[in-house]
């Protein structure tokens, strides 16, 4: 049976909910076609969300590993097309470690693509009536730090597992509390990433379709 590893991020920058880890743990101990969902929590910290990372891909060798986590001031679920290998935070972590111009692996690559079907997931949601979008920027902060690590991993081990990152909006509760941010229900969040797993473990080639931006 194939493995499909699920990962949220724990709450940071002070809020108490973390969209991310509440859509992903509804996946515990669920089945997606012939796949076995493995949910796990990272740590919202740069170096150990590595560590935890590395050794939930090196227990479980999945064939797919989506990572997701929170991007506030998002309207859509954020399917994430690169991340750099660099860290340069706004914020300090929750262990209060806010590295500047630091490199996530010396002498790795500049950048990695996700292997996932970016295109074809997000095409996916859009038709299940789930607002969904190409991101071309994860950011600098533990969010790009956790995609940059699971393709290096899953570069490094080369068994053909594919990797990506999701990006959700807040939820409602957080919005309400903001003022006037956009939202999305964590129902709907599981919904998109249920989507974007069944796709992406079904599809062997991309689209072929724009998704670029403009700025």
């Amino acid at each position: 049976m194939k493995t499909v590893l699920l990962t949220g991020i724990e709450p940071f920058d002070g809020e108490i909910i973390n969209p991310s880890w509440e859509a992903v743990k509804q996946f515990r101990q669920r089945r997606i076609g012939d796949a076995q969902v493995i949910a796990c929590q990272l740590p919202c910290a740069f170096s150990e969300s590595t560590q935890a990372l590395n050794q939930l891909i090196d227990e479980h060798r999945p064939a797919l590993v989506l990572a997701v986590g929170q991007a506030g001031g998002r309207a859509r679920l954020s399917v994430e097309r690169v991340a750099i290998n660099i860290d340069d935070a706004r914020i300090a972590d929750n262990l209060g470690r806010q590295p500047i111009d630091t490199p996530i692996a010396a002498g790795g690559p500049a950048a990695y693509f996700a292997t996932v079907p970016i295109k074809a997931m997000v095409q996916a949601m859009r038709d299940a009536g789930i607002p969904a979008e190409i991101s071309q920027t994860a950011g600098t902060f533990v969010c790009n730090h956790i995609m940059y690590s699971l393709l290096h991993r899953l570069a490094q081990l080369g068994y053909g597992a594919k990797g990506g990152f999701i990006h959700t909006p807040y939820l409602p509760q957080q919005a309400a509390a903001l003022g006037n941010a956009p939202s999305m229900a964590v129902d709907a969040i599981a919904a998109g990433l249920d989507v974007a797993i069944r796709t992406a473990l079904q599809t062997e080639h991309d689209l072929q379709i724009s998704g670029g931006a403009l700025s």
